[in-house]
């Protein structure tokens, strides 16, 4: 090599990989006799290798011995006479040159690259109109910039038939591990680097010069503060307002922004953390902010909404967690508060989307994100079983699963079709299902039909048996049609459709999920509460199926939720912790629980007493509890003190719970006699029970009965509250 011009090339030449369809295109583009295009327009966002690969282009285009001019757009000023100018230095002109009169009157192949182009896109009108125009007919002109053609390119007929749009999207898993072998990078670290860089070539360059600098970097935890630095710089030029830098980290928080989500999530709440008012009073809108987020280079346009690129999203997420960690967790939590409200407000459709949306806001834990396709699946329908879906169904259990499962399908499809949800695709055709077998009404002719089916229902009679009027549901069947249980938009829409059944099933005690890779799915299913119940695993047709489970009556949905909100901004080492607030709780049968109400009211003077009883742990108790926390929090009294701290104050709300039971009764005419006999025997009680009937001015064997009445009354209200 004779100069550093030459090593330099050879550098950047070695370590680019990957753009071979590009390449390919190009190549051929300036190898036809007749050119198929003279636009070649490249777009994508900051740092994605718009740059190398025109760089690419360019020293093709040396080897094949053809013209061409390379601008770079940072480099000039944005007006016409600047962009001659530079064209008439590169090309060596001299003054008396006519710049159009030699790009017209060129016979062979000539090439025009100009980088950089969001820099000078006031030239856009110009270019398009009068400059380019003049360019002899053997001229390629590449464009390379951070947005797509204007719109004056893709409504003018002429145009449209001379233009390629070229949009440039990260390096493939394959490719992005080329590069990170040629710079050297440890191939123990390349999986955690994808997770981390998605293949946005930038990322990479920036990690494999973190380890070529010899410095430790861990991309398990968050990524090093330098480098995110560098990436936001490079997303994100300048942000013109505090209103601006908050709705772009709102749009990186959730899944799909639209505006009424903008709106919502960046409304100055009275006791909000930190948020002046003037950052969102009349300077800026909602409506200019969302208009400015659907302008910037690294945001998409969907369907349903807005979202950044991948590695945008990662970025700025991974900057603000290091930079302003309690503005994080608050946008979580409007985010949460306003999914929680649209779920009350949606039915069908919508409502599984806003429900993906609040389960996104765990996408933050990599135990959750890698199980989860997160686009907008919008091609996908949730329908129920029609008679015609029968052969499809069965075709894919015995596909994936063999002909003993699908027999077993074919029986819960006739048995309970009402428990059936189909996945349709574009043509109407199912993309996937799921089969919701309830135990609780199979009969015995069913369950011995399905080994599952009946190891759970089993288990159930053994270690949990359901009280009256509870359910348990096995999710006995689940598959996507291309791709079985593997992670996939069919497979996360199930998951979804899984969720909103946790939700919205009154009664549902216990719930089974029955898993093919049991093992690959701990992770995922350990965040979201779900337990393996290894006694409850089967085997059909040779084939293994681990299983895993949860009790609503031990973590009823409102705890599941309170668990999962807490999870929300930790890491996945800091989100081990599924125990709602306070002790485990204890699920009695009805007799267990109305002798504990008994022993209760018996005690109710007696703490020491009272500190023994069941109902200490029960779920009406745990629930009074946490709506005090809640009300504390809100009111910021006490937020110091936890009443689950002590066993005391356990017991205070214990009382108060039989007190509020008993005063239930004082609605009631009939009732509120009962109510004074509990009244003086527990409540507020006489020395003894014959004093407690003079007081009440009845018979002893009235005040008696009216007593063992009131216990009973009170008892069930207490259990009813208890198994609702």
């Amino acid at each position: 090599m004779t100069s550093l011009l030459q090593r330099l090339s050879a550098e950047r030449n070695r370590r680019f990989v990957g753009r071979g369809w590009e390449l390919e295109l190009f190549l051929d583009a300036i190898a036809s006799r007749e050119l198929p295009f003279h636009i070649l327009h490249v777009f994508g966002p900051g740092g994605v290798g718009k740059t190398t690969l025109m760089q690419q282009f360019l020293r093709f285009c040396e080897q094949s011995k053809i013209s061409t001019i390379y601008v770079e757009g940072r480099n000039i000023e944005a007006a016409p006479e600047s962009f001659v100018s530079t064209l008439r230095s590169l090309m060596g002109l001299n003054e008396s040159d006519s710049l159009l009169d030699v790009l017209a009157q060129k016979q062979e192949r000539n090439v025009i690259l100009i980088d950089t182009y969001e820099a000078i896109t006031q030239l856009d009108e110009w270019l398009r109109e009068v400059f380019l125009p003049h360019l002899s007919v053997n001229t390629l002109i590449v464009i390379a910039g951070r947005n797509p053609p204007s719109s004056g390119w893709c409504s003018d007929p002429g145009w449209q038939a001379l233009m390629h749009t070229l949009p440039l999207r990260n390096l493939t898993p394959e490719e992005s591990q080329i590069y990170l072998t040629t710079r050297d990078i440890p191939t123990t670290q390349h999986q955690a680097i994808l997770n981390f860089t998605h293949g946005h070539p930038l990322a990479l360059s920036l990690v494999a010069e973190v380890f070529a600098q010899g410095k430790e970097i861990s991309f398990q935890a968050e990524p090093a503060p330098n480098v995110v630095k560098t990436l936001l710089e490079r997303f994100i030029k300048e942000v013109p307002t505090p209103a601006h830098r908050m709705a772009l980290e709102a749009c990186a928080v959730i899944r799909l922004t639209t505006e009424a989500a903008l709106d919502q999530i960046l409304t100055v709440h009275q006791n909000s953390l930190a948020i002046s008012a003037h950052y969102l009073g009349e300077i800026v809108d909602v409506y200019d902010l969302f208009e400015w987020l659907r302008g910037l280079s690294f945001i998409e346009s969907g369907q349903l909404g807005l979202f950044p690129h991948d590695l945008a999203r990662e970025v700025l997420i991974a900057d603000l967690r290091w930079r302003n960690s309690e503005f994080y967790n608050e946008l979580h939590h409007r985010a949460r508060q306003y999914y929680t409200k649209r779920l009350g407000q949606t039915q069908g459709q919508e409502k599984h989307r806003v429900l993906l949306d609040y389960i996104f806001l765990h996408r933050d834990n990599s135990a959750i994100r890698s199980c989860f396709t997160w686009g907008e699946q919008s091609s996908l329908l949730t329908d129920s079983l029609r008679e015609t879906d029968k052969t499809a169904l069965l075709g894919m259990v015995a596909q994936y699963e063999g002909e003993e499962s699908a027999k077993i399908a074919d029986h819960w499809l006739k048995r309970q079709p009402q428990n059936v949800i189909v996945f349709r695709d574009l043509h109407s055709k199912p993309a996937g299902f799921a089969i919701m077998v309830a135990l609780h009404t199979a009969t015995v002719e069913d369950l011995s039909a399905d080994p599952g089916a009946l190891a759970s229902w089993q288990y159930l009679q053994t270690h949990a048996p359901l009280r009256p009027s509870e359910g348990a549901t096995i999710f006995r069947f689940w598959m996507a049609r291309d791709t079985y249980q593997a992670v996939s938009p069919t497979q996360s829409l199930i998951f979804t459709n899984f969720v909103q059944y946790f939700q919205n099933t009154p009664g549902l005690a216990y719930t089974f999920l029955p898993c093919a890779q049991a093992d690959s799915w701990t992770a995922m299913l350990n965040y979201f509460d779900l337990t393996r119940v290894s006694e409850t695993d089967f085997t059909v047709g040779g084939k293994h199926y681990g299983v895993y489970g949860h009790d609503w009556r031990i973590v009823s949905p409102a705890a599941w939720k309170e668990i999962l909100a807490r999870k929300e901004v930790t890491t996945v080492e800091e989100s081990g912790d599924n125990t709602p607030v306070g002790e485990p709780l204890l699920v009695l049968s009805q007799p267990e629980f109305v002798e504990a109400v008994q022993n209760a009211l018996r005690n109710f003077s007696c703490p020491d007493a009272l500190q023994n009883n069941p109902l200490i742990h029960s779920r009406s108790l745990h629930e009074a509890l946490s709506s005090l926390v809640k009300e504390q929090v809100a009111t910021k009294a006490n937020v110091n003190e936890n009443p689950l701290d002590t066993l005391g104050k356990r017991v205070n709300a214990l009382q108060n719970l039989v007190k509020q039971a008993a005063e239930y009764l004082q609605s009631s005419p009939r009732d509120e006699k009962l109510y004074r006999a509990v009244y003086r025997t527990y409540l507020n009680p006489a020395p003894t029970q014959e004093q407690a009937a003079e007081l009440l001015d009845l018979p002893f064997s009235t005040y008696r009965r009216h007593l063992k009445a009131g216990m009973t009354r009170v008892a069930d209200i207490l259990w009813q509250r208890e198994i609702s």
